[in-house]
């Protein structure tokens, strides 16, 4: 087995792959909503087992609505404040969310974000499947 030291990563640039076997790869810098399809291909033979863990900065709230059917999604707020918004089955909960804090979002929920000021994340993501829908 070779080994081979590596650099210190920005999370908020370059996401980590959490894979089969216990694996994590460092990905691609993050370039956008795009990005995520390309993400899919390379890792499609780790399934629904696959998680994506990225970070994300946000300061006004979220355009669309998504959802992830095949796993639950671990969002930990490091920064500021944020407030998550799931619905399921007709009915809206509101988690606000502050430095340290998190929550999830169980298989099949929609969820969306309101943030007022400033907020940063932490999301550990089971993405096959994922949908968005407008807000």
């Amino acid at each position: 087995m070779s080994f081979s030291f590596e650099m210190p990563h920005k999370l908020s640039k370059n996401p980590i792959h959490l894979g089969l076997g216990a694996t994590a790869l460092s990905e691609p810098e993050f370039t956008g909503m795009e990005w995520y399809a390309d993400y899919g291909e390379r890792h499609i033979e780790d399934g629904k087992e696959g998680r994506l863990v990225s970070m994300h900065t946000f300061d006004k709230p979220w355009d669309s609505w998504e959802m992830h059917p095949e796993g639950s999604e671990v969002v930990i707020c490091t920064a500021g404040e944020i407030t998550l918004i799931q619905e399921s089955n007709g009915q809206e909960n509101r988690i606000t969310l502050g430095p340290g804090d998190y929550a999830i979002n169980e298989p099949g929920v929609w969820h969306t974000a309101d943030v007022d000021h400033s907020a940063t994340a932490v999301f550990i993501t089971a993405g096959v499947g994922t949908q968005i829908r407008k807000r």
